[in-house]
């Protein structure tokens, strides 16, 4: 049984992110592609979390302007970071670990000075999304790479 006691996030490269991007993000789509255009980008920034030994969680964090629905009340002058490529191994999904790698990933980019996080989420984590904190911004699309249904969603970190 893994504890969220024992789960610590750290920071990785973005080739450590790529055996649970194919295992969770990359299972049921028709690319297998794991490596992001923007994962070598100044600025980006990989967290993992780990369970002892194990990595268990991953997620990519990319400097980059919101442009979506709403984005003119965003006040474009302020930092913004996108979220890319969050996973939780499928064998300890719902046990809190996603919640403990966003809610660090978050503080760390706060701390780095960004005022808003965003995403392109799945539709299927969008209750986990809606949990902390995140509101959804505009209609649902097809992700041309993943084809899945998806939602634009932000969340303020000031």
């Amino acid at each position: 049984m893994t504890s969220s006691d024992d789960a610590q996030v750290v920071r990785i490269s973005a080739t450590d992110t790529h055996a649970l991007r194919l295992a969770v993000l990359r299972a049921d789509t028709p690319t297998k592609d794991v490596e992001f255009a923007e994962d070598d980008w100044p600025g980006a920034v990989h967290l993992g979390l780990r369970v002892g030994d194990e990595l268990v969680g991953t997620s990519s964090w990319v400097p980059r302007r919101y442009e979506g629905p709403g984005a003119e009340s965003e006040q474009h002058a302020h930092p913004a970071v996108q979220l890319r490529g969050m996973a939780t191994a499928r064998h300890l999904q719902g046990r809190g670990l996603g919640g403990i790698l966003l809610e660090g990933g978050l503080a760390e980019m706060a701390a780095a000075g960004y005022e808003l996080a965003w995403a392109r989420a799945r539709d299927a984590a969008l209750d986990f999304y809606l949990r902390h904190g995140f509101e959804v911004r505009g209609d649902g699309f097809i992700d041309a790479t993943t084809q899945l249904p998806h939602h634009l969603i932000v969340r303020s970190l000031r």
